[in-house]
């Protein structure tokens, strides 16, 4: 499973990150998190609006920090 995490590097993009990294250990997952800070690489995605989740390829949310809640479901826990 390969997770991004995207965004600049405002608190709401460490928020994020920190709370991706929190749900995958609490989930028991075998996932790869990555810091996506390339505006180019944000847009290819079609992620205009940051802090941003994106799950194996698909944009999970955009413009908000996700709950942990969240991250759990998407994790299938």
């Amino acid at each position: 499973m390969e997770i991004k995490v995207l965004g600049p590097g405002c608190p709401k993009c460490q928020e994020t990150e920190k709370l991706v990294r929190e749900a995958v250990a609490e989930a028991g997952v075998q996932a790869q998190v990555l810091k996506v800070s390339d505006f180019q690489e944000m847009a290819k995605l079609g992620v205009f609006a940051t802090p941003a989740v994106v799950l194996d390829g698909v944009v999970k949310c955009s413009g908000k920090v996700p709950s942990k809640k969240e991250l759990l479901a998407w994790l299938g826990k």
